[in-house]
């Protein structure tokens, strides 16, 4: 017997799916006011964006001739200080996608605490089809088109989805071309030499890690005896992967986007790493610590596992598989992997899901430690900056933890609950009705 959730989504092709990605992101919030009421003017303010920007980047190739580029720049809210978000390259971008993602910006950053709203960026564009000139004449021109949309105490871009500190270097010089004058602080992920942040290249999935390793007494979690399954082997899969191995926890798959492989007996991520650069990113045939077999992404959500960590794209556990994930654990490194009626799912079956505004806030906030010291000019050690991460992490994992306990709720409310906390108050406090007790 099916669910309505199940019914529903079985009605829609992927490409729908996409399209209600930011219907998705707000359902998230309705249910959290559910929670934690907040007053019509906070609620009207957090309904759409606080502005959109939608250019066409024209370059010119190679070959000499032009070709236009689709490129989006969202703020979503500023109420809580500069927004922050980063800006990805892939060629399904839409404009819904990014204000779904500067949405869930605005609430990653107000439930780590960090002082900055929510934005996005992006361009529909398959980088694997561009040479590295090209790349650099994209990113310069995209920068050139915003750049009145952006600045230090604005908006503030870094990379995402295949955008890297080269990228942001490029985007980071264009910038300051265009502004005559130095402004470190308008783009975070940046290369070293260009004021860049230590600690930054595996921000996200060393948060990831922080926030597991926290909820390993809450859950019972025995790392030696802890199987694990990681869906996507970037930057931020790779990293979770091999920090978990160095934790003691057993990756048993992996998969990017060319497919997967599963030993459950183990695989060495630093190994496997060396092998996908070695074979054109393909992971299948990688020696293992028995014998393994290849797999599709797909396949991999549904492995016998205790913690399946999802780290690649949204939209990627639905009701249409929800109801075979066998994971105990689902820790959200992508930016809406799980659907709304996957949630449904999920929690009904007593899967607890930790969300990606908490999961994956390690990112943002290493960007944000590299934004203070852009502005101050003082540049700290790599062990301050994973300190200080450490702290902020599991300070928030606890602050979530423990709503969801006086709530009852599921842990992604119970952090948009969290986030609902400081945005009302900051909105509140630059003025309202309610505020100034006006009728």
């Amino acid at each position: 017997m099916t669910t309505d959730a199940e019914q529903n989504a079985q009605t829609l092709e992927p490409a729908e799916e996409h399209d209600k990605l930011f219907r998705d992101a707000r359902r998230r919030l309705n249910k959290a006011i559910q929670y934690f009421p907040i007053s019509p003017d906070v609620e009207e303010q957090l309904k759409y964006p606080k502005s959109s920007l939608a250019v066409s980047v024209v370059i010119r190739m190679d070959n000499g001739a032009r070709r236009a580029f689709k490129g989006f720049r969202v703020r979503y809210d500023d109420s809580r200080g500069p927004a922050k978000g980063g800006i990805r390259y892939h060629q399904n971008v839409t404009l819904d996608e990014v204000m779904a993602l500067a949405f869930w910006m605005t609430f990653k950053c107000a439930v780590v605490g960090i002082p900055f709203g929510g934005a996005k960026g992006g361009i529909c564009v398959d980088t694997k089809e561009l040479t590295k000139t090209e790349l650099e004449r994209l990113s310069r021109t995209y920068i050139e088109m915003i750049a009145d949309m952006i600045g230090p105490e604005v908006d503030i871009p870094a990379p995402d989805m295949y955008t890297n500190e080269i990228i942001m270097g490029w985007m980071s010089d264009q910038y300051n071309r265009i502004k005559r004058g130095k402004y470190p602080g308008v783009i975070t992920g940046k290369p070293l030499s260009l004021g860049g942040s230590l600690g930054r290249t595996d921000a996200t999935g060393r948060g990831g890690m922080n926030v597991l390793r926290r909820l390993e007494e809450l859950l019972n979690i025995v790392p030696q005896e802890t199987k694990v399954a990681v869906q996507g082997f970037g930057n931020v899969g790779y990293h979770c992967a091999r920090l978990l191995h160095d934790a003691g926890y057993k990756i048993v798959a992996v998969s990017n986007s060319e497919g997967g492989i599963y030993d459950p007996d183990g695989i060495d991520p630093y190994s496997l790493k060396k092998w996908e650069q070695e074979h054109k990113e393909v992971l299948a045939g990688a020696p293992t610590n028995g014998t393994s077999q290849p797999m599709s992404n797909q396949e991999l959500l549904k492995l016998p596992v205790d913690v399946l960590v999802p780290a690649a794209l949204e939209n990627q556990i639905t009701a249409r598989n929800a109801k075979d994930i066998q994971a105990k654990v689902v820790l959200e490194l992508a930016n809406g992997p799980v659907t709304a009626d996957a949630d449904a799912i999920l929690h009904e079956r007593g899967v607890l899901v930790i969300p990606d505004i908490l999961a994956n806030a390690g990112g943002v906030t290493v960007s944000y430690f590299e934004w203070v010291q852009n502005q101050t000019g003082f540049y700290w050690e790599l062990e301050e900056v994973q300190e200080k991460l450490q702290k902020i992490m599991e300070k928030a994992t606890i602050s979530v933890w423990e709503t969801m306990t006086e709530y009852k709720c599921d842990m992604r409310t119970a952090a948009y609950v969290e986030a609902l906390k400081k945005l009302s108050g900051a909105i509140e406090a630059h003025g309202t009705r309610y505020y100034f007790n006006l009728p």
